[in-house]
């Protein structure tokens, strides 16, 4: 049994908790305000002020995370907000710059990464703060072991909300593959494209495009597109249950180091399988067999598509259940905040 915290979570302030389309991040702050609730801990939220969230809320008064001005206000909110209430933590999913007021203080301070850290300031602010009050956080082994090199950092994986996501034991022989994410080469989205073409299996696209890409889309999406490869733009939650459920295997062609990845573990709450590039965390969310493949390129992911009736959708579904749902991930958290309490 936790002892009952009082918790001080932040998240960054363009996009409201929890988000309507696009925000990651967000819904795993949602989701851990929820989960903190149910078990009796007392929650502040720092995000936008337009969050719809069950606990007390205060929206930041700098609007833009990158803008120096914004930044220097949200510091003082933050550390205006900490001086008047007594938290027994501060755990930060935003920037983390805002923590910088409060590196004197001996409360614990935990500041999660679910992108690529930068190390110079980790170790300014690893250096600046009260010895053994801020640790980090990745949401893969593959983020936290490049903080470690630089400051104390565990891996505390991302989650789904396993609630939202309706178990599809079985999909027919025609059912297609699916692309979820944002349009562009580094998700590999004509790359999926190809693994379908040349599996003669349907494919549905789904996802933004951010401004920039539209003519990666124009060019290398369009013109494959057809009754066969759809694009069918955003979805919100209802949409995307619908659309992973249907689906007989998610595609991961990432040409990065993608830190997570929460729509693998979405794919697989539905029992659908995830076929992913080695490449960032997919080594780490998809066990090889059990509920996906890992590989190589694109030939490696022609082959594993055609191996997909092999896998167990349960199987694939007790994956997420076991490892990567909201409820397993939030007590995580809790246990680091236990250990940093009382040490």
């Amino acid at each position: 049994m936790h002892k009952k915290l009082k918790i001080l979570l932040t998240a960054d302030p363009e996009i409201p908790v929890p988000p309507v389309h696009y925000g990651g991040i967000e819904r795993i702050v949602d989701a851990l305000v929820k989960e903190f609730t149910l078990l009796g801990h007392e929650v502040h939220l720092m995000a936008h002020p337009e969050s719809q969230v069950s606990v007390k809320l205060s929206g930041w008064k700098g609007k833009e995370s990158q803008n120096q001005w914004d930044t220097f206000k949200n510091m003082g909110q933050l550390a205006s907000i900490f001086l008047t209430n007594k938290f027994d933590v501060v755990h930060s999913f935003s920037r983390l710059a805002y923590l910088f007021p409060l590196l004197k203080f001996g409360i614990p301070k935990i500041m999660s990464y679910q992108r690529e850290p930068s190390l110079a300031q980790i170790s300014k602010a690893h250096h600046l703060a009260k010895t053994g009050s801020l640790v980090f956080t990745g949401c893969s082994k593959y983020i936290s072991d490049k903080i470690s090199s630089v400051a104390t950092a565990y891996p505390i994986h991302n989650f789904t909300e396993m609630e939202k996501f309706s178990f599809v034991p079985n999909v027919g022989s025609d059912a297609p593959l699916v692309f979820l994410g944002r349009i562009e080469p580094i998700k590999g989205t004509d790359l999926a494209i190809e693994v379908a073409q040349k599996t003669n299996r349907k494919l549905i696209i789904a996802g933004n495009i951010p401004p920039d890409k539209q003519s990666y889309f124009d060019q290398m999406i369009v013109p494959h597109l057809n009754n066969d490869i759809q694009y069918i733009g955003q979805v919100n939650d209802v949409q995307k249950n619908e659309l992973l459920g249907k689906c007989s295997a998610f595609l991961m062609p990432i040409t990065w180091e993608e830190p997570f990845g929460i729509v693998m573990a979405e794919a697989m709450a539905c029992g659908t399988p995830v076929i992913g590039f080695r490449r960032g965390a997919v080594p780490e969310v998809v066990e090889h067999g059990n509920n996906g493949f890992v590989c190589d390129d694109v030939d490696g992911m022609i082959n594993y598509v055609n191996q997909i009736d092999i896998l167990n959708r349960f199987s694939v579904r007790l994956s997420v259940e076991n490892r990567f749902s909201a409820t397993v991930i939030a007590n995580q958290y809790l246990n680091l905040y236990k250990s940093l309490i009382t040490s």
